[in-house]
């Protein structure tokens, strides 16, 4: 008679506690992405590398602050971003994201950080952006198009009963 394995071995003792984290001190979800991080400090926050903190968000430290693009975030002296610690510079990145209004939620206990959005990189797309071409009729069986009202603003309210 055959000998009966189950096909997936990390799911036989699915009550049994296991570190959500493998080899990484931390992970960090933003963006639709992972990222593990073998170097991070998480007391009083998380604490990044400089380069992990451009791999997450993209914003770079400069002389002028942490700065994305155009937008430049100064850092005070005394602001709890910045520290130094075993000859390594450290950024906190959830202190940063308090500071930028961005929401975020932590598991302290397994090292897990998710964090949404940044409001100040979502404000340009949305003063920017341009719905695309459409035709409705609307209740008095007019034809409405969106170029009726190029170069103007325009609230777009849908609704569908399923």
């Amino acid at each position: 008679m055959a000998e009966a394995i189950m096909a997936y071995p990390d799911l036989r003792h699915p009550f049994e506690p296991k570190s959500l984290n493998s080899d990484c001190s931390a992970t960090v979800l933003y963006a639709g992405k992972t990222f593990e991080l073998t170097k991070a400090l998480t007391e009083n926050g998380l604490w990044v590398t400089p380069a992990d903190l451009t791999r997450i968000n993209g914003f770079e430290l400069k002389p002028e602050g942490a700065c994305f693009e155009a937008l430049c975030i100064p850092i005070k002296e005394g602001s709890g971003l910045l520290k130094n610690e075993a000859g390594q510079q450290w950024f906190n990145l959830s202190t940063f994201a308090t500071l930028l209004e961005q929401a975020y939620i932590a598991d302290i206990e397994n090292g897990i950080y998710s964090f949404g959005e940044i409001p100040d990189k979502r404000q340009g797309m949305m003063n920017d952006g341009m719905a695309p071409e459409f035709e409705v009729i609307d209740r008095q069986g007019e034809v409405v198009r969106m170029s009726d009202y190029k170069g103007k603003k325009a609230l777009i309210i849908t609704w569908s009963s399923w």
